[in-house]
């Protein structure tokens, strides 16, 4: 599910990237030369890492990093000193780069990326107004006709979807167009 994107000035070094990582098993969805680049092969990817140099034609990582989607993070590649100054938290290798370093901080990267990617696609969607004017007119007719409580008219309304394999604001929809039918 995580994608790999290299950006560095140089596409012959992005190659050398590429080549060691996929010998090692991944797969590198996209090289680039420019930030632009990068950006534009991002937006197209769910989540990953950009494995990233200091600088390109168009920006500086720092750039990079603020215009990227969430669901990304770079892991940059450059001299002791370009390291030293980078920011808290952002992953980093010093060159000259050891494969081994690369490699494990690599697989571990995409391991805690896709496990941020999958914390955020657990997350419950937020329902605008319309959606929760369903639910509330589907549960108070319920709770009319059926005599039922809040709570219970809530958990079936919440089974009934489960069972169907519809949302609940679909399945609020079919409540109320079946009771309206029978009027």
């Amino acid at each position: 599910m995580s994608s790999i994107v290299i950006t560095l000035p140089k596409i012959e070094n992005a190659r050398q990237i590429r080549d060691i990582l996929v010998r090692h098993g991944f797969t590198v969805d996209a090289l680039c030369t420019t930030g632009a680049g990068a950006l534009i092969e991002m937006n197209r990817l769910d989540c990953g890492i950009v494995i990233c140099g200091y600088r390109f034609s168009d920006m500086y990582y720092t750039q990079l990093a603020e215009s990227m989607p969430e669901s990304f993070e770079i892991l940059l590649i450059g001299s002791a000193q370009a390291v030293a100054d980078c920011p808290s938290g952002l992953v980093s290798l010093t060159m000259p780069l050891k494969s081994y370093e690369l490699i494990n901080t690599v697989q571990m990267m995409l391991v805690q990326n896709a496990r941020r990617y999958k914390k955020r696609k657990a997350r419950p969607k937020v329902r605008d107004e319309k959606e929760k004017n369903y639910i509330q007119n589907a549960k108070r007719l319920l709770m009319e006709r059926n005599h039922m409580s809040e709570e219970d008219a809530y958990r079936y309304i919440q089974k009934c979807s489960m069972d169907s394999g519809t949302n609940m604001v679909e399945t609020a929809q079919m409540i109320l167009m079946l009771i309206y039918e029978e009027l």
